[in-house]
């Protein structure tokens, strides 16, 4: 017994289930290598990308700097999204660090988004491949079952198909739900890594712009206040 005879001898419920699980192992391992490809340069570009955002005179002059580490736009959104819009309309209500705080969260949640896709789609073939290989199981055992109450005796040609069926469906549904739920374990943490990174960097940004205002040049305000009190005094 082996995979061509399962698909020769089997019907087409066998066929089916067996098709359904070549689907779902193949779209899980396409999603494992893009999302390893992925998290495996944003974990590198978020730190070289916050790194030079912070080493910058002002956001105007970090934006370009930055836009040559981040590759898959992960940061870029956040210094895209401290552009606030002109007044008069309800996204420009409230002083500066509400707007701030509003277009950061949007912005945010978009970006997190990119990192989670895929996820689902890991977390279902991992929770329900061992069941479809289960549906397998049963239906090779009823073959079995049905091939000896036919034959009215136990004999190993009626048993050994239908038996070698259900024991194939079965390491085939645990070899399309193991690397999925691995792969979707190890991807959320590390999207968990990436995720706090960007909420630290959005957090401080947020910051840095409602004090600073929108050139981000906070220590040339600092320097004004001081010699303007120096002035005063």
């Amino acid at each position: 017994m082996n995979v061509l005879a399962l698909m020769i001898q089997g019907d087409a419920v066998t066929g089916l289930v067996a098709a359904l699980l070549l689907l779902m192992s193949v779209a899980s391992w396409v999603v494992i290598v893009w999302k390893a490809w992925l998290l495996k340069r944003a974990v590198g570009d978020v730190a070289r990308s916050t790194a030079v955002f912070w080493q910058s005179a002002s956001v105007e002059e970090a934006q370009p700097k930055v836009a040559a580490f981040d590759r898959e736009a992960l940061v870029l959104p956040l210094i895209a999204a401290t552009r606030l819009q002109a007044g008069g309309t309800l996204a420009s209500a409230g002083d500066r660090s509400q707007q701030l705080t509003r277009v950061l969260r949007d912005a945010l949640h978009e970006v997190l988004h990119k990192l989670q896709y895929g996820q689902v789609l890991l977390a279902t073939v991992g929770s329900t491949a061992p069941f479809v290989g289960l549906l397998g199981t049963v239906w090779g055992i009823y073959h079995a079952l049905t091939g000896i109450a036919a034959a009215g005796q136990i004999t190993i040609d009626k048993v050994s198909g239908p038996v070698g069926e259900a024991l194939i469906m079965t390491a085939a549904g645990l070899a399309v739900a193991i690397p999925a739920v691995l792969a979707y374990n190890i991807f959320g943490r590390n999207i968990g890594r990436i995720e706090a990174d960007l909420e630290g960097f959005a957090y401080d940004l947020r910051e840095l712009l409602a004090v600073a205002g929108p050139g981000g040049k906070a220590a040339e305000r600092s320097k004004e206040s001081v010699d303007a009190g120096a002035r005063a005094s």
